[in-house]
């Protein structure tokens, strides 16, 4: 066994090199000064029923924003329907913008990661506060449109939640490209 650093009873090998992170003269193998495999630019293509599946949930939400409820539409009801209770909307709306906000400050911050697995713990460790707000707010909204459909409010809010799910992966502006030039520190 090579000297090491003792670990109950066992030796664990250690690498002392610091020519990875200062001027790179002394480098043990030339993992570093490699370039990163190039990401495929083209993504998954999705299969006719994944499409149809997400025209589908987007035709609903447009049918349930247009007809509302067979005299206005949606918009319109939110806006001026006095059978809406105001405060579970008006929180509703001020989840869902922290959701959003949220979402974005996690992906952007993801983007400047280096390493695959540290970016899944930072996707992992967001979760679960996007999970808590999208029920808050499914609840709030949920309350706050009773009045108006009763027992039918449940699927309708469920749909047009599902429609931001299908519709944000495509609200995203430009693809985040690793920086090439920088030498790897790991």
């Amino acid at each position: 066994m090579s000297g090491g650093t003792p670990t109950s009873g066992n030796f664990m090998r250690q690498r002392h090199s610091w020519g990875y992170a200062s001027s790179g003269d002394d480098l043990e193998d030339d993992a570093c000064s490699r370039a990163p495999a190039p990401i495929p630019s083209n993504p998954r293509s999705r299969s006719w029923i994944e499409v149809m599946e997400n025209v589908l949930w987007i035709a609903s939400a447009a049918f349930i924003i247009y007809f509302g409820d067979r005299h206005s539409n949606l918009i319109y009801l939110l806006w001026h329907d006095d059978r809406i209770r105001r405060i579970p909307l008006y929180l509703g709306l001020v989840s869902i913008l922290l959701n959003a906000a949220y979402s974005f400050y996690s992906r952007f911050s993801s983007s400047g990661v280096g390493k695959y697995s540290e970016k899944l713990d930072i996707i992992g460790d967001s979760a679960l506060p996007l999970v808590t707000l999208g029920l808050i707010s499914f609840c709030l909204f949920t309350l706050a449109l009773w009045p108006i459909w009763s027992f039918l409010t449940l699927p309708l809010v469920f749909t047009l939640f599902m429609v931001c799910m299908v519709v944000s992966p495509y609200l995203i502006t430009r693809k985040f490209k690793p920086q090439a030039g920088e030498p790897r520190t790991d």
